[in-house]
């Protein structure tokens, strides 16, 4: 009965544009080097993923562009909305993140900030940016699926 653990799994925060702006391909989970009013506030739900992004500068990964709204009720010792965040990676998958970035046209995008038994973690992907006309076409097929399950519902 000891090995039974139960996993309590809040999502934070979901970076949605993700999807529609890039192929999502191979996924990391990754902790966070977070202040105490940073840890706070990300429990508040206060956080924004558009415009961030991971990267692997000097054999660290860090996100990048991640707005972490200050602590509501934080003092002058409040930590800065927009600023550098170590992520917690092994060595192996660090090294492997490179050798991906180092790709023509592959990044690493933050689709979800999460808490995992009370620890927060950030899911980092492999994206690749789609092109106008990829987003036309994942729209389009959106649009036939939801047309044929409406279709289905009516005549059921």
């Amino acid at each position: 009965m000891a090995d039974k653990k139960d996993f309590a799994f809040k999502i934070l925060s979901d970076n949605r544009q993700a999807g529609h702006n890039y192929f999502l391909s191979e996924r990391f989970e990754c902790g966070m080097v977070l202040t105490g009013t940073e840890v706070k506030a990300a429990k508040d739900a206060k956080i924004q993923l558009k415009d961030a992004y991971a990267s692997v500068l000097g054999d660290e990964a860090w996100l990048l562009n991640a707005h972490i709204s200050q602590y509501s009720h934080g003092n002058r010792e409040n930590h800065l909305p927009v600023r550098n965040r170590k992520l917690l990676l092994h060595r192996r998958e660090i090294d492997k993140l490179q050798e991906i970035t180092r790709e023509k046209g592959l990044a690493l995008i933050p689709t979800k900030i999460y808490m995992k038994n009370g620890k927060i973690k950030c899911e980092i992907a492999v994206a690749k940016g789609k092109k106008l006309y990829d987003k036309r076409a994942a729209d389009k097929a959106r649009t036939a699926d939801d047309e044929a399950r409406a279709e289905m519902r009516r005549r059921a």
